[in-house]
């Protein structure tokens, strides 16, 4: 059935709208903006770059913190084989704690 010329002058309308719809979401201006001005991207990456490597670190910090109190609750149950090695585990980190001074 052939489309009306009206009909097909409508249905680019639509599509062009939503071809301008969806740039609009995906910020492509912001984003050429952006690209003509290098310094701000660079401190944008610095930014996020250092914000990045402080969430790890802080993380790894908590992640560790209670990876070591789990071992040593489990020490303190005595349990035959696994206390043993989790005691050794708690020892030695222990002595790392007590021989890194900064």
């Amino acid at each position: 059935m052939p489309e009306t010329c009206e009909e097909q002058i409508r249905d680019m309308y639509n599509l062009t709208l939503k071809w301008t719809q969806q740039l609009e979401r995906s910020r492509i201006a912001q984003y050429t903006e952006l690209l003509n001005r290098p310094w701000r991207l660079i401190w944008l990456n610095i930014l996020s770059g250092t914000a990045r490597g402080v969430g790890i670190a802080v993380g790894f910090t908590f992640f560790a913190a209670t990876i070591i109190y789990v071992l040593q609750v489990l020490g303190a149950l005595n349990l035959p084989i696994i206390g043993d090695y989790i005691a050794d585990i708690v020892r030695i980190v222990q002595r790392q704690l007590e021989l890194n001074t900064y």
